[in-house]
C-alpha cells in the first residue's frame, strides 16, 4: 500500500514538472509572457531591432536642418517634400545598417559580446537581413522617384545626391568595405553631414547650393562622434578580426582627443555664430552638460552604451540647432 502511494506521489511530481516546462516555453526569464519565436509580433520586433533605430538621429537631424535652411532662404516649406526626404534618407540609412550587419557577421567580426547580435543570436537569418535590405533600398528608390515628381529639382541633380548616398551606405561595409580600411569615418562624415543636408535642402528649393555644406559642419562633427565612439569601444575585437579603423590607427589616447574634438568643436562654432550674428544660435549650448558627461565616460573607458548616448546628444543638438535657425531674425545669418 505504501509502495503504491509512493509511486502515485512520483507520478504527480513528474506531471507537475512537465507542466512547468510547458509553461516556461511561453514565458520570459522573469515569468512575463512573450511572443513565441514564430509569431508576427516577434518577427516585426526582430526587424526593428536589426535596423538599430537609436542611430536614426544621424539621418533625421540633417533632413530637418536642410529643410529649415530651405525655409529660411525661400520663406516656404512643402511638408510633402519634408516627409518624402525623411522617408528616403531613413530607408537608405536602415538598409545601410543591415548591410553592415550582414558583412560584419559574414567576416566573423560580430560575436556574442558585440553591440549588434542580430545574426549572432539568430534573431534573424542572413537571408532575412538581405531581403529586408533590398526592400528598404527599393523603398528609398520609390520615395526618391516621388520626390522628383513633387520637386522642381533636376533629375540629374537628384540622382547624383541620392545615389551618392545610397552607394556610400552600401560600400561602407559591402563591396570595397570602406569601414575595414580606415575610411569609414570619411564616408560617414560626408554622407550624414553635407550630403544629407544638401539632399533635403535641394529638394525643397529646386537647385544645388554651397550653403548647406557650410551649415552642416557642426552636425557632421557630432554625427561622426557616434561612429568614433563605437569604433573606439570595438577597437580590440576589430583588431582581432583583422580590420583597420581610424581608432585602431591612432590608438586610445588620440582617440580620446579626437572624440573630444568632435564633441566640443560644434559648441565653439555655435558660440561664434551666437556672438557675431544672433543669440538664437546659443540654443544648442543647452546640451553641453550631456557632452561633459560623455567626455567623463569616455575618459574612464566605460564604453557601455556610449554610442547610443552620443546619438541622443546628436539628436538634441540637431533639434536645438534647427530651432535656432528658425528663430533667427531674417537676414541675421550669413546667406539666409
Amino acid at each position: 500500500m505504501e509502495a503504491e502511494e509512493e509511486v502515485e506521489k512520483i507520478n504527480i511530481v513528474a506531471e507537475n514538472l512537465r507542466e512547468s516546462e510547458v509553461g516556461d516555453q511561453g514565458e520570459g526569464p522573469l515569468g512575463s509572457e512573450k511572443s513565441p519565436p514564430g509569431t508576427w509580433k516577434h518577427k516585426c520586433a526582430s526587424y526593428v531591432l536589426a535596423l538599430r533605430p537609436w542611430s536614426f538621429s544621424a539621418s533625421l537631424t540633417p533632413v530637418a536642418l536642410g529643410s529649415a535652411l530651405a525655409y529660411r532662404s525661400q520663406g516656404t516649406l512643402d511638408p510633402r517634400l519634408l516627409v518624402g526626404s525623411a522617408v528616403t534618407v531613413l530607408a537608405v540609412h536602415g538598409a545601410g545598417n543591415l548591410v553592415n550587419t550582414y558583412y560584419d557577421f559574414s567576416k566573423g567580426i560580430d560575436h556574442k559580446k558585440s553591440d549588434d547580435r542580430t545574426l549572432v543570436d539568430r534573431i534573424l537569418e542572413p537571408q532575412d537581413v538581405v531581403r529586408f535590405g533590398v526592400f528598404l533600398y527599393t523603398l528609398g528608390c520609390i520615395s526618391a522617384a516621388c520626390l522628383y515628381c513633387l520637386s522642381t529639382l533636376k533629375l540629374e541633380h537628384l540622382a547624383l545626391i541620392y545615389f551618392g548616398g545610397l552607394s556610400s551606405s552600401f560600400l561602407y561595409t559591402g563591396g570595397i568595405g570602406f569601414k575595414y580600411v580606415a575610411l569609414g569615418d570619411v564616408v560617414i562624415l560626408i554622407t550624414f553631414g553635407p550630403l544629407a543636408v544638401m539632399f533635403a535642402y535641394a529638394v525643397q528649393v529646386g537647385y544645388l547650393s554651397a550653403l548647406p555644406f557650410l551649415y552642416a559642419v557642426p552636425l557632421a562633427l557630432s554625427t561622426e562622434a557616434i561612429l568614433h565612439s563605437n569604433n573606439t569601444r570595438d577597437m580590440e575585437s576589430d583588431r582581432q578580426a583583422g580590420i583597420v579603423t581610424l581608432a585602431i590607427l591612432i590608438g586610445p589616447t588620440l582617440s580620446y582627443v579626437l572624440y573630444n574634438t568632435l564633441l566640443f568643436l560644434p559648441y565653439l562654432i555655435f558660440c561664434v555664430l551666437a556672438t557675431r550674428y544672433t543669440i538664437s544660435m546659443a540654443l544648442p549650448l543647452l546640451t553641453i552638460p550631456m557632452a561633459f558627461s560623455l567626455e567623463r565616460q569616455f575618459r574612464s573607458q566605460s564604453f557601455v552604451k556610449i554610442p547610443q548616448r552620443t546619438a541622443k546628444l546628436n539628436l538634441l543638438l540637431g533639434l536645438f540647432y534647427v530651432f535656432a535657425i528658425l528663430l533667427a531674425p531674417p537676414g541675421s545669418l550669413p546667406k539666409l
